[in-house]
């Protein structure tokens, strides 16, 4: 382990853990903290002791709907308060969180909703449209819908409905009281409960849906455990820097793991403050942070790149921010410099999966940060780089091989799938599927994706899915998406397309179909036609191909182009 001379000198090698369950961050909080804001949305906010109240109140009034422990339940919500309650209240009563992504379009949302067993959902009404032609395929029992105005103080609450009339974004949901609820009901009885965790190391507290090389999501099962340690993790490798009074911007997609450990379980652990904001909005994120000064900003490369390009950054107060916890991506060295010149804050990069709750490498807070690199392993988390074609040869510094991961925070397995699992999870080491090198001092890099995985936005996208869509189109002979380097974005989608014979197709067809049937950061963004594609001598497609003609052209492109 030769990381652990690259250590912070308080960072410890091994942790005592509090085996307890996840919401005990929240009860910690709320008995240490009563009075501390725990959420700011706009005009609303909440102490710790109320957000308790409230996620207690929560879970009580679902038992009575029928809601029991164990069951599995769809939050299918953008970062707003309802959220956050949500999450803990579901917790508190015994259940599953599934967490649901707003965007995904029909194929997507029945796949997830039957794979988990979800019975109930907890939803926005800015998608029951998407939901309410489903209802019979998807097999949920009840439906508990908010609105945005249940997380606003008065009168912006009152003013919500003539706004969203005025706009064209009112939806009118059929409430029944029976199997389409109101978001309030679930706070009219006034006790509350809070449900006994007897095994935290084997109870699960979520199904988290990744991306399937297969191009079926899978659902990776996170005990209380699992998500505790992590986030107990994090606070030892962050140190005498979690003892400040801390305000997070909460502006990763809370229904991705990522954004619900960094941007939600984190900021609970610390009784720090959490700002979310339901969409990324430049503007509003940077109003946000010149109003609330936040210190501790979780994102991803593409948001912090994107903020630097507004023409009126300079106008916005953005000194607060002390750390930005950067992930999904590396972040080119110069964009680094210019975000600490711009904020003074210090980006800090690292990497995690679902698979393992999700983060298990991070670079040192006051020591060494190697450029390009995802810094150290955490605590009790070994990692090796082993040779690509057993998997049983660990290999020396300055090697490539498969990055593989060993420690408390990674999954149960996947979901109904033994067989995948038994790949993934090999005597008690998760096989990562990402090809790496380890230097000297015990620094790992990412040198490629051994699943042709997309990053886009901080969003994994995985390309068979995509290629599925396209492949039903009936004008469509042959189809296949590379993720491409984009200046800003880190990658897009490019579909490479044959056509059948005799027919004519246009990029709006393909963007059109796919809209139908994929959330919309999965929409290629480039379309090429051709007459062939790559291919093996057994007629495989060879995307590594495709890649290396796009980025030979973006080379060898004029300064200015390329940019979609």
């Amino acid at each position: 382990m030769p990381w652990l001379q690259s250590y912070d000198k308080d960072v410890p090698a091994r942790i005592d853990y509090e085996v307890a369950p996840l919401f005990a961050f929240l009860d910690e909080a709320a008995e240490r903290h009563p009075k501390q804001t725990a959420i700011i949305f706009r005009n609303y906010k909440v102490s710790y002791a109320k957000l308790r109240l409230l996620a207690e109140r929560f879970a009580a009034n679902l038992r009575a709907q029928g809601v029991l422990p164990g069951d599995r339940v769809s939050v299918m919500l953008p970062n707003v308060p309802q959220a956050i309650i949500a999450f803990w209240g579901l917790l508190k009563a015994g259940c599953t969180v599934v967490m649901t992504n707003p965007l995904y379009m029909e194929k997507e949302l029945v796949h997830q909703i039957h794979d988990s067993g979800a019975e109930y959902m907890i939803a926005l009404d800015l998608v029951w449209p998407k939901i309410e032609p489903l209802r019979d395929r998807l097999g949920i029992r009840k439906f508990f819908i908010t609105r945005i105005s249940d997380a606003l103080g008065f009168p912006l609450n009152l003013l919500y409905r003539f706004k969203a009339k005025r706009e064209g974004t009112w939806r009118d949901v059929p409430f029944d009281g029976e199997t389409v609820i109101p978001w309030k009901t679930l706070f009219k009885k006034k006790e509350g409960y809070s449900a006994k965790v007897e095994n935290p190391r084997e109870a699960l507290a979520l199904l988290q849906y990744t991306g399937g090389t297969t191009g079926i999501s899978k659902g990776v099962m996170l005990t209380h455990y699992n998500l505790s340690v992590n986030v107990q993790q994090i606070k030892a490798i962050l140190g005498e820097s979690t003892r400040m009074r801390h305000t997070f911007l909460g502006l990763m997609p809370y229904f991705h793991v990522y954004g619900l450990t960094t941007c939600l379980t984190l900021p609970t652990a610390l009784g720090a403050t959490i700002i979310p904001f339901p969409r990324y909005v430049p503007r509003d994120v940077l109003v946000g942070i010149d109003k609330h000064k936040p210190t501790i900003f979780p994102g991803a490369p593409s948001i912090y790149i994107s903020l630097m390009q507004q023409k009126d950054v300079g106008e916005f107060d953005l000194k607060s921010i002390k750390y930005c916890i950067s992930g999904s991506a590396p972040m080119p060295l110069e964009h680094i410099r210019r975000f600490h010149e711009l904020t003074g804050a210090q980006v800090i990069e690292g990497f995690g999966l679902t698979e393992a709750s999700p983060v298990t490498h991070l670079n040192p807070i006051h020591g060494v940060q190697k450029p390009g690199s995802i810094g150290v392993p955490f605590p009790d988390t070994e990692a090796r780089v082993v040779d690509m074609e057993v998997g049983l040869v660990p290999l020396p510094p300055g090697k490539i091989g498969e990055l593989i991961i060993r420690g408390p925070q990674v999954m149960q397995g996947y979901l109904n799938r033994p067989d995948e699992t038994a790949n993934t999870l090999r005597n008690g080491w998760l096989y990562t599927g990402d090809i790496a090198t380890m230097d000297e001092d015990g620094y790992f890099f990412i040198v490629d994706r051994k699943k042709d995985m997309i990053i886009v936005g901080g969003y994994n996208v995985y390309p068979r899915e995509i290629d599925e869509v396209l492949h039903e189109h009936p004008k469509v002979k042959e189809a296949v998406t590379v993720g491409v380097p984009h200046a800003t974005r880190g990658e897009i989608i490019k579909a490479y397309i044959v056509p059948r014979e005799g027919v004519k197709l246009t990029k709006a067809e393909i963007v059109a179909h796919c809209r139908e049937q994929l959330a919309n950061y999965k929409v290629p963004k480039q379309v090429e036609f051709r007459n062939e594609l790559p291919k093996t001598i057994v007629g495989k497609v060879l995307r590594r191909i495709l890649r290396a003609e796009e980025e030979e052209r973006l080379k060898n492109a004029p300064a200015g182009n390329g940019e979609d």
